[in-house]
């Protein structure tokens, strides 16, 4: 049985301070935007799933590779940004940018960067360990599986 998108911000709605592109194929990245939208009582979080078949790379001048192989966000000015950034953006959003306040401190930016970009490079495999199937950047849960 697979969970339900968390219902994000309108793109309508000017409330939104970031667009963040998500795969909702990954169960920790599906998790933690859970976590995260029960935390943004003003809608501030718009979450778009990259493994949507309607989502559209091009739409941000980026493609399909490049928002697998790390998040991206999008500010309501139309500016793309990647990586821990995004994370940063996004906790601010919801309150919580305390949590990630060190991050930008000059000795452990480096450090958070570079984690991230591991933890991307990786997080397919990390999959297969949460009981997904995957092959390079695509993936299927268990339940998506049994369903053929």
């Amino acid at each position: 049985m697979s969970r339900p998108l968390p219902t994000p911000a309108t793109p309508e709605n000017e409330a939104w301070t970031i667009k963040v592109l998500y795969d909702h194929a990954c169960p920790m990245c599906r998790r933690e935007v859970a976590w995260l939208n029960r935390r943004d009582r003003h809608a501030r979080v718009f979450f778009e799933d990259i493994s949507s078949p309607e989502f559209a790379a091009s739409k941000y001048d980026l493609d399909q590779a490049a928002v697998e192989g790390a998040i991206h966000g999008v500010l309501p000015g139309g500016e793309v940004i990647s990586g821990v950034e995004v994370f940063r953006r996004m906790y601010a959003a919801v309150g919580l940018g305390w949590l990630l306040a060190p991050t930008r401190w000059p000795l452990v930016r480096p450090l958070a960067d570079a984690a991230y970009r591991w933890f991307a490079r990786h997080r397919v495999n990390m999959g297969n360990a949460m009981g997904r199937e995957c092959d390079n950047a695509s993936c299927r849960t268990a339940e998506s599986k049994t369903a053929r």
